[in-house]
């Protein structure tokens, strides 16, 4: 059996892969790891978003943690980096996030937050999935009567977060037009009221969720919905969260899509101007686009990189007191303002760039030329992962290749920590011939391992 964690906590479809049995289990655990050494009642705050299966898990996990002597904290649907600032403010031992991000809904996961908001080491998620794997019945001592932990439901906490937001990051937005994308998922209830209270004139799609339409065909794995309400309302700009709202893309006023590289070098370059970058520097990964490493020198910045996951990011900000980083992905994560990524934050940190500059976003994404880029999956399961990325001809057909690229180009294949599939990204010069040189890898890949 292969490691229970990911790179982004717990994840598979719900019920199958991530049942209640097992998420019963990781609350339990969780609370033994994360509170077991209080000398006050534990104290577990949990958030979820809007899937089908999140009321399921949400009771599996509070039974778990309240079985283990531990208060429950119920926020209901908020976004992911609510959860991490509700876990603070409440002074809690710990907060879980019920979701899959930009997975579709019959996916869910659970992640884990310490007491200060950060997303946990590896280290510490082992420790929880030792107990998880050595969990038996019968040789738990559980507490009794007044002992048991308590479920409390906390109304407000949606509106709490979204007025810290505001508070952290005010920007007056008025005369812009915006349009919203709130992929049905954990922003619905909270995005456009916060533009609108900041006083922007918002256009909203994809934000009534029934539990089955999150990630569907909008948000930020699919821009088409909202590309049209941009060009139809005539706004200055479009968001786009994905189902968490961790994670940001934008479209400029024509409906251009501008990613999370293009969002770090805007912020990060006005950042700099005003002297409230750190060190001059933001951390990125290595799936960030090249175009972003022409534009730091150009700009005098200094590009920090580590391998793909915000969490790896964060521990290189952490580590060398960084306050900027992200992911071309879409997280965006400001450390003065936020312990984890948070799309409507990043909204907000663009937005003022927008303001203080009064330059349209198709101007501003100028800073960065991105190089053609061309990224798809190859799926197989996830126990082959490791044989196919160290098998031979592949590794040959991928030196071949990046002879062709002589230089002025890049290929970087790697195992998705969150889906059964390996990520293969080209960036280059001709794009039809990196889309080529990728099919080919993908078509060698499934040919060798897929199911």
């Amino acid at each position: 059996m292969g490691r229970l964690f990911g790179t982004d906590g717990v994840r598979g479809i719900a019920n199958r892969d991530l049942t209640p049995d097992l998420a019963y289990k990781l609350g339990f655990a969780g609370a033994m790891v994360l509170a077991g050494d209080t000398i006050h009642k534990p104290k577990i705050l949990i958030g979820c978003d809007t899937r089908i299966s999140c009321g399921m898990l949400e009771a599996a996990l509070t039974a778990g943690i309240c079985s283990a002597g531990a208060d429950v904290f119920l926020c209901g649907v908020v976004p992911t980096p609510a959860v991490a600032y509700l876990t603070r403010k409440y002074s809690c031992d710990a907060g879980v996030m019920i979701s899959a991000s930009h997975n579709s809904y019959e996916y869910n996961g659970i992640k884990f937050f310490s007491g200060s908001g950060f997303k946990l080491p590896d280290d510490t998620e082992d420790e929880i999935e030792a107990i998880v794997a050595a969990y038996d019945e019968e040789n738990h001592t559980r507490p009794l009567g007044g002992h048991i932990g308590q479920r409390i439901v906390m109304e407000e906490a949606a509106h709490e977060y979204a007025e810290h937001i505001k508070r952290r990051l005010s920007v007056d937005l008025t005369d812009l037009k915006i349009a919203i994308d709130c992929a049905n998922g954990a922003s619905s209830a909270i995005a456009p009221d916060l533009f609108v209270d900041l006083g922007a004139k918002v256009f909203v799609t994809c934000n009534k969720p029934d539990g089955l339409n999150i990630n569907q065909n909008c948000g930020s794995t699919h821009l088409g919905q909202l590309r049209s309400l941009v060009l139809t309302k005539g706004c200055d700009l479009g968001l786009a969260f994905d189902g968490d709202a961790d994670r940001l893309l934008a479209l400029d006023q024509y409906g251009n899509l501008v990613d999370g590289d293009a969002i770090l070098a805007i912020i990060g370059a006005d950042m700099k101007e005003n002297h409230e970058l750190k060190a001059d520097t933001m951390v990125v990964t290595v799936m960030s686009n090249m175009g972003l490493d022409i534009m730091a020198r150009e700009t005098g910045l200094v590009l920090e990189k580590t391998a793909v996951g915000d969490r790896y990011v964060l521990e290189k900000m952490l580590a060398g007191g960084f306050n900027l980083g992200g992911e071309q992905s879409g997280h965006v994560i400001l450390l003065d303002h936020s312990t984890t990524g948070d799309g409507i934050l990043s909204a907000l940190a663009l937005l003022r760039v927008l303001v203080r500059k009064q330059k349209a976003l198709s101007e501003l994404a100028k800073i960065i030329k991105v190089l053609p880029q061309i990224l798809l999956p190859a799926k197989i399961p996830d126990d082959k992962k490791s044989r196919a990325l160290e098998d031979e001809d592949l590794l040959k057909t991928i030196k071949n290749y990046d002879a062709l690229l002589n230089g002025r180009g890049r290929i970087l294949v790697r195992a998705s920590g969150t889906e059964p599939i390996i990520r293969v990204m080209i960036e280059g010069e001709n794009q039809e011939a990196i889309k080529e040189m990728a099919e080919h890898i993908v078509d060698l890949i499934i040919a060798r391992y897929g199911a």
